[in-house]
């Protein structure tokens, strides 16, 4: 299961500006090839998609495979294009959707 988002975006921005958009989220990111104690399978489960919106329009998507690290980081850039708010969702290979929304700043 995901959990503990973290979003870090400029304090202060313009429109126009260019900025770096920083995420991570706590999940173990199990691949499906490691055993439990008694030898049995555990389960493959780990975030597929990441998905970031800006207002009502998707500004960028991961599809996301087993080779990830626990606890992803990723990062992008945009262009701002005025206030807003960004909406940021993780989902994971039970269905599990975590979903964190933080305004952005702009002067």
């Amino acid at each position: 299961m995901a959990n503990n988002p973290r979003i870090k975006l400029p304090d202060s921005v313009k429109a126009g500006d260019i900025i770096e958009v920083k995420t991570l989220i706590t999940h173990v990111m199990e691949t499906g090839h490691r055993k439990d104690r008694d030898g049995n399978a555990i389960e493959r489960n780990i975030i597929n998609t990441f998905v970031a919106k800006f207002g009502d329009a998707e500004v960028f998507r991961a599809e996301l495979g087993p080779g990830i690290s626990a606890n992803p980081y990723i990062s992008f850039q945009l262009r701002v294009p005025g206030p807003g708010t960004f909406e940021f969702a993780w989902i994971d290979d039970q269905g599990v959707k975590v979903v964190e929304t933080t305004p952005l700043n702009v002067a």
